[in-house]
């Protein structure tokens, strides 16, 4: 029974095996037609990879510190007003610029105009009082003159006359208070700048007055042009800019204008230039920094206060140095290396050491010299040192050029390929 059962399965898989022998027979016999017709012929070898070259930058620079910072207004003035009174109008367009001496609020004027005008008539009071006072200390004086009166009586007349006198210019004195007050009942904007919203509508009471201290605040007002931005300098940064200083290598920011590059946070880089004016006199103990302050020119209204700013700074003065493309320098643990392009046209491994950035360009302070050619684009298809490229020579820090039309294969490289910058 088993016996018969084995046989049973065997005839069934006895075709399928005859089937593989028969596709096995007829895929070598395709393989060798394949290559008769070939006639022994090579397959094509792929070219060697294209990879932008640049040769290095040798020239003088000077290092730049950047700090976080923050734009604020040279001017910032709280509005409060100045006597109390009930609100009447709100003059002028909440986050707008205004000229100084532009009305904002207007207070009720009633009852201030009223007040002037009693102490209008209170001078004409006091100057007729004045006037007749004057009168009569002129006739006890003559009349003293000619022993007709006492001498108490010209006393009493001349005192009556200093006494008017001085009635007067205290009733001057509450004209001009009064005036004054009517005056501030317009409260106007003491800079130009661009307004706040207004905290108080219409039909307020404010308080005010210069024996209040609780004025009421209505609006702020900001200057525009210029701007201060304000950054915090750690305290081996400002050590170092002292010691550059003594040195002559950097004059002081407390005796020259140095300039600063100023960055906001939608910039890729620092396009905007000002100067410091002016470096704190003390540092801070808690933070152990130092506060300094540039001005910038703001005509274009980039710049608003509250805004985060990133600054550069000169840390140095000028040095020689070589520069390369960031993108050039790859990472094999803790080494910096670069691929060197030869000359008969492969890429050579070598070893560098990096500085800090400079001009937009890394700062190499050992590893290349002048006149070297550095792969800069396309060095992830460098598999191994010593491997052929096909070069086409570009400026350091340019991009990388485009890509022109496919070289035929071929087992040779042709001649490296030059992009002309811009404007040659």
């Amino acid at each position: 029974m088993n016996a018969d059962l084995i046989r049973h399965e065997l005839a069934g898989i006895k075709p399928s095996l005859n089937f593989i022998v028969a596709l096995a027979l007829v895929l070598s016999i395709a393989m060798l037609g394949g290559c008769e017709q070939g006639g022994g012929a090579q397959a094509p070898q792929m070219p060697p990879p294209a990879v932008s070259v640049a040769e290095v930058i040798a020239r003088e620079v000077a290092q730049w510190d950047e700090f976080p910072g923050h734009i604020e207004a040279v001017e910032t003035v709280r509005i409060q007003p100045r006597v109390a009174g009930y609100l009447e109008t709100v003059n002028f367009q909440e986050g707008k610029e205004v000229k100084k001496g532009d009305v904002l609020f207007v207070i009720d004027q009633r009852p201030f105009r009223a007040e002037l005008a009693r102490a209008t008539a209170e001078l004409a009071r006091a100057q007729t009082r004045s006037e007749l006072a004057r009168a009569q200390a002129s006739r006890a004086r003559k009349l003293l003159e000619r022993r007709v009166t006492s001498e108490d009586e010209y006393d009493e007349r001349t005192a009556a006359d200093a006494q008017a006198k001085a009635d007067v210019r205290a009733a001057e004195a509450a004209v001009e208070v009064a005036r004054l007050d009517l005056q501030y009942t317009e409260i106007r904007s003491p800079i130009d700048g661009r307004t706040s919203y207004a905290i108080v509508t219409p039909g307020n009471l404010v308080a005010g007055g210069d024996m209040v201290p609780d004025a009421t605040l209505l609006t702020t007002v900001v200057s525009l042009d210029p701007v201060y931005v304000y950054f915090d300098a750690d305290e081996q940064t400002y050590l170092s800019y002292g010691a550059m200083a003594r040195n002559g290598e950097r004059p002081g920011s407390r005796e020259a204008a140095n300039p600063v590059m100023v960055g906001l946070a939608n910039d890729e880089n620092f396009p905007h230039e000002g100067h410091l004016d002016f470096v704190d006199n003390r540092v801070d103990p808690a933070t152990g920094t130092i506060r300094a302050r540039a001005v910038l020119d703001n005509k274009e209204r980039i710049f608003t206060p509250g805004l985060f700013a990133r600054i550069k700074l000169a840390g140095s003065g000028k040095f020689p140095a070589v520069l390369v493309d960031d993108k050039a320098i790859l990472t094999d643990q803790d080494r910096k290396y670069v691929y060197v392009l030869a000359p008969d046209k492969t890429a050579q491994r070598r070893n560098v050491k990096i500085g800090r950035m400079a001009e937009g360009l890394r700062i190499v302070t050992d590893g290349l010299t002048a006149g070297d050619k550095v792969i800069v684009h396309g060095v992830q298809k460098i598999f191994f040192p010593g491997m052929p490229v096909t070069p086409q020579t570009i400026i350091m820090g340019d991009p990388p050029p485009s890509p022109g039309p496919p070289a035929a294969a071929s087992g040779e490289s042709g001649p490296a390929s030059t992009v002309q910058p811009p404007g040659t």
